[in-house]
């Protein structure tokens, strides 16, 4: 009997290792599920989800945020853009402006100048007129007193004189430019 029990033991079969590994596994998951493992799995997920959430709405404000400073900045710039423009405009209506006013005061100067020389020029030549006047009459009164002379050795003397002294008083020029 002894031998038969055993045949029949022999010829039961044991089951393989992969249905031991099976059952291992389900009492594993058993366990966690008393536990609550699967709660604290679900609300670590949750937790993750509400964080990436949170996330990409900051980054989608971060974005609508550069977006608008970008804005901001373009316009910016092209306010500065057209300031410098215009500032390069005044600055050469400016530069336009001084030239001009330049250029006028420097005709009025030439103005004043010729002005200036012409009249010197004029001066002189009155001057020099006057020179040659006053040359011509001490020319002529010398010429004169030299024929008085030869005409008081020829006439009388006293009667030459007398009359040269009264042409002279006579002559208006003279009287109005004496000598010396």
């Amino acid at each position: 009997m002894l031998l038969a029990i055993r045949r029949q033991v022999e010829t039961m079969t044991m089951p393989d290792a992969e249905f031991w590994v099976a059952i291992a596994f389900l009492c594993f998951l058993g366990l966690l599920t008393y536990l609550g493992a699967h709660r604290r799995l679900i609300g670590a997920l949750d937790r993750r989800q509400t964080r990436v959430k949170a996330e990409l709405a900051e980054a989608l404000r971060l974005k609508t945020e550069a977006g608008a400073l970008l804005a901001e900045f373009e316009r910016k710039g092209r306010e500065v853009e057209d300031e410098a423009r215009a500032i390069i405009a005044n600055a050469k209506a400016e530069a336009e402006r001084l030239a001009g006013e330049a250029k006028s005061r420097m005709e009025d100067f030439v103005a004043r100048h010729t002005k200036m020389v012409e009249t010197r020029i004029a001066q002189a030549e009155a001057k020099a007129l006057a020179d040659v006047r006053a040359a011509a009459a001490d020319a002529a009164v010398s010429l004169a007193g030299k024929m008085l002379k030869e005409a008081i050795k020829k006439h009388s003397a006293g009667a030459l004189v007398s009359q040269s002294i009264k042409s002279l008083k006579a002559d208006k020029w003279y009287s109005a430019h004496p000598r010396g």
